[in-house]
């Protein structure tokens, strides 16, 4: 079904291309800088944007999918960002899931995209903890990670390429589809449940996360923060 998203504020960043909804409030991460800033969920200023409370560098690289769990920020490094940037040691060479130190950006841990090629979104299981989600772009998959000894439990079957965001929920999983401009709702055997279509009016979608009962989604192209009520 066709639905009408509410432009909320602008990102502190130019290009937002990962966010994750925490009791903090709103993280944010640059797909450029690999910066990770946390800010507001409130009315915007004058300027569009809502109160900055700090943000925190990382090591990952073309930052494209954001998560929280086990008490820490999961970001997955889309490649290299030479496209973007200069070239850091830390720079991931092809798809990682890197788990992050939310006080100062130290990574805990970093792990391959199950068969290689690139990854734009995932999402921390709260419904079965230990476990992540990760859209594997090669494949045309989202494969549930056993975060213990990183294999691959579970393999959904995507109806588009260009998987982006991710948000689990208790009856299933949301995934954007950014070229394609929806938002689809399958269970864990990959049947369709629900469809957003997100009108070209509208900001695009590319990272996805939960807020109360409804949906938060970052536009890379725009640097639109926008909420969808479900």
């Amino acid at each position: 079904m066709k639905c009408q998203p509410k432009k909320l504020f602008r990102a502190p960043y130019s290009v937002p291309n990962a966010l994750e909804v925490t009791d903090d409030g709103l993280w944010i991460a640059d797909q450029i800088t690999d910066r990770l800033a946390l800010i507001e969920i409130a009315e915007p200023s004058e300027y569009g944007v809502t109160m900055w409370k700090r943000d925190i560098d990382s090591e990952c690289s073309n930052t494209s999918g954001m998560a929280f769990g086990d008490g820490s920020l999961w970001l997955a490094a889309n490649g290299a960002s030479t496209v973007w940037r200069p070239e850091r040691p830390t720079d991931a060479q092809a798809g990682e899931i890197l788990k992050v130190d939310p006080a100062d950006g130290r990574t805990l841990g970093r792990w391959p995209v199950p068969g290689g090629g690139g990854v734009h979104g995932m999402e921390y299981d709260h419904f079965e903890e230990g476990f992540v989600w990760v859209t594997t772009l090669r494949q045309q998959t989202l494969s549930k990670m056993r975060i213990d000894d990183w294999s691959v439990q579970h393999v959904i079957p995507l109806p588009y390429g260009r998987a982006h965001g991710v948000v689990r929920v208790e009856d299933g999983v949301w995934v954007v589809h950014t070229s394609e401009r929806v938002i689809v709702k399958l269970d864990l055997a990959g049947a369709e449940l629900q469809r957003l279509e997100v009108p070209d009016s509208a900001p695009q979608p590319h990272g996805l996360a939960r807020h109360g009962e409804n949906l938060l989604y970052c536009d890379a192209t725009s640097g639109w923060v926008a909420e969808i009520s479900l």
